[in-house]
């Protein structure tokens, strides 16, 4: 009887286990996260928050995350070349970005380079657009992604998750850019 019992509740693991599996392989081989936001300011003082990178801990979701954090900055102060790199608790690993695209009140782009908790290389873009009185800011993400990437999006909605950092971070931005003028 328990030996009935327990191959039955193996066999229900081993299936389960191959239903995610299944899934997972279904998850397309990249992703895209994308949130816009629109902020009370000229292309000029949003783009001068984004094109220097030691001005992200005025406004990233995730220098707040760890105040400990050790922060490296290489290159040109601002603009292509530019690099931060950064080493913190659990919440925010470690890894390095450098902007690899600089238009000035248009476009940035950053090469993201996750060294802890896991590896991982994902671009992500500024794009700013005049809107009224204000500026169009839309972030995105792009990436590959892996299989373990797959199998943790058929738990977790990446997206959703990912998004609602995006999202306080243009809060952030959106405040700092005001109050800056510049």
């Amino acid at each position: 009887m328990l030996k009935t019992v327990l191959l039955s509740l193996a066999g229900a693991v081993a299936l389960s286990i191959l239903i995610v599996l299944g899934v997972a392989a279904t998850k397309p081989d990249t992703f895209h996260i994308e949130r816009r936001a629109v902020v009370a300011a000229p292309p000029g003082a949003v783009f001068a928050q984004l094109d220097d990178l030691r001005r992200w801990s005025g406004w990233s979701p995730w220098e707040r995350l760890d105040l400990t954090m050790e922060r490296t900055y290489d290159g040109p102060p601002r603009g292509v070349g530019a690099t931060y790199a950064w080493r913190g608790n659990g919440d925010v690993g470690a890894g390095r970005m450098e902007i690899v695209e600089s238009r000035p009140s248009e476009k940035l782009r950053v090469r993201l380079e996750f060294l802890e908790p896991f590896e991982a290389t994902n671009m992500a873009t500024f794009t700013l657009a005049p809107r009224g009185d204000g500026t169009e800011v839309v972030w995105a993400m792009d990436g590959d992604n892996s299989f373990i990437g797959k199998v943790v999006s058929v738990f977790m909605d990446m997206d959703a998750l990912i998004g609602q950092d995006f999202e306080r971070g243009l809060e952030s931005l959106r405040e700092v850019s005001v109050t800056s003028g510049t």
